[in-house]
């Protein structure tokens, strides 16, 4: 009885991602012409764009990185369940804005709305749905489960660009704002309370509105708050190697990827003249393929290969991804750089599995919080180096012909997180503490 409500709730958890992440993705394809059109019309470079979007990125960085932790431990407290409740609300503002107007003046609003919610929002879904499997899933099939997870998140993003490739862009947000509306809803219905939760002191609801109040940002303490979570956060890293090993390697990975997210539409647009519907033919590609990946080859992998080698072999892989697009001679070379995303998609689910191993089940939200956390410190780097780089290059300034210069250098940074990679000793599962 207790496998078949733990199967239930998975299931509703698997739902409510599938939803928010169909949300959050079915605008991805069509961001850069918006914000191209309502910053500079009629042009195919834009620098104005190219510096809003690493701000953005860095506030958003700067705010996770205080935030993850937070969010984490909070979750490890009042449970997944209620702190899930905030970023997915959230979430629907920005989309709405888009939804009534695109003018200049309502990108604006969009773009305050979206820097300032991503800070809550930006990871912090996915982090307390990770937490929430490693509550009901053994460290045995915590892999394959997180695989899984993204999987799903794939199949949204797959699902939602396909809706986008077909779509006006009016109609695109509306259809978010209504897919983002009806993902908090569901959460709120069918989402049980995981397992972990029920192991949870009960506190009157006044208490627990109270201890919300105190640790969110906000409240007078929030700074003392802030520097007890970065304090734990180190306590965390230094009680296990391999978890100080796996946040190296995930901030270079993540300094990398956003480094590839920062250039590579602009640098498509501006040398192959791609729009709304190629990028949606792009992001198909790599979805799909990160979909069959998760959901298929790599619950057949993990028993054979492990974490710490598939880890490798990903980011091996995405090394590749990246130094293929950024030579790219014909418009057709990132569609072919797209499917290595079939192995390049590992490395995330990977990383997560490991840590989720270096920890107690008390500890997981926490643990995922910090990942995530890192990954923020990442995307607060990033636009430092990678925006000016990409403009620079795709100016008449750039000192050589190199359009795709700032995506080599991104391949470079995910170089050293591959061979970081190869030094993380094997992992040591700690007890799951009772849990089925």
């Amino acid at each position: 009885m207790e496998d078949t409500s733990t199967f239930l709730g998975l299931g509703h958890l698997f739902m409510t991602i599938f939803l928010y992440g169909f949300s959050a993705f079915i605008s991805a394809p069509v961001i850069t012409d918006v914000s191209m059109a309502a910053l500079c019309p009629g042009k195919d470079e834009c620098s104005l764009a190219i510096y809003l979007s690493g701000l953005q990125q860095a506030i958003t960085g700067v705010g996770s990185l205080m935030m993850m932790p937070l969010v984490g431990s909070l979750s490890d407290k009042h449970g997944r369940k209620s702190l899930l409740t905030l970023p997915m609300t959230l979430n629907i503002l920005p989309l709405a804005t888009l939804a009534y107007s695109r003018g200049t003046t309502t990108f604006y609003v969009y773009y305050v709305f979206k820097t300032f919610t991503s800070i809550v929002c930006e990871g912090s879904v996915f982090c307390l749905a990770l937490a929430y499997v490693a509550d009901n899933i053994p460290e045995g099939r915590r892999a394959s489960a997180f695989g899984i997870l993204t999987g799903i998140s794939s199949c949204a993003f797959v699902c939602a660009t396909l809706c986008a490739r077909f779509l006006s862009t009016a109609a695109t947000f509306q259809v978010a704002t209504t897919m983002a509306v009806l993902s908090t809803v569901y959460m709120r219905v069918f989402l049980p309370v995981s397992i972990r939760d029920h192991s949870l002191i009960v506190v009157p609801s006044d208490k627990l509105s109270c201890d919300l109040l105190e640790d969110f940002p906000g409240h007078k303490n929030r700074v003392l708050r802030s520097i007890r979570s970065v304090r734990e956060m180190a306590s965390l890293m230094r009680s296990s190697v391999p978890l100080s090993q796996v946040a190296l390697v995930s901030f270079f990975t993540s300094l990398g990827e956003a480094g590839l997210h920062a250039s590579s539409m602009y640098y498509l647009k501006a040398k192959f003249h791609f729009n709304k519907d190629q990028f949606a033919d792009l992001m198909i590609i790599v979805g799909a393929a990160g979909s069959i990946s998760q959901l298929l080859f790599m619950p057949i992998l993990v028993p054979v290969l492990k974490e710490e080698r598939l880890l490798s072999l990903g980011l091996f892989f995405g090394c590749a991804h990246m130094f293929l697009i950024s030579v790219a001679w014909s418009s057709w070379v990132p569609y072919i750089a797209a499917l290595f995303t079939v192995v390049s998609i590992f490395p995330g689910s990977c990383m997560r599995s490991i840590v989720s191993k270096q920890v107690t089940s008390y500890e997981q939200g926490k643990a995922q919080g910090i990942i995530s956390s890192i990954c923020s410190l990442a995307n607060v780097i990033s636009p430092l180096a990678f925006s000016p780089l990409t403009d620079w290059f795709l100016s008449e300034r750039a000192p050589f012909n190199f359009p795709g210069f700032s995506i080599m250098i991104a391949g470079f940074t995910m170089t050293i997180a591959f061979i970081k990679s190869l030094m993380i000793r094997a992992t040591t599962p700690m007890s799951d503490m009772g849990l089925p």
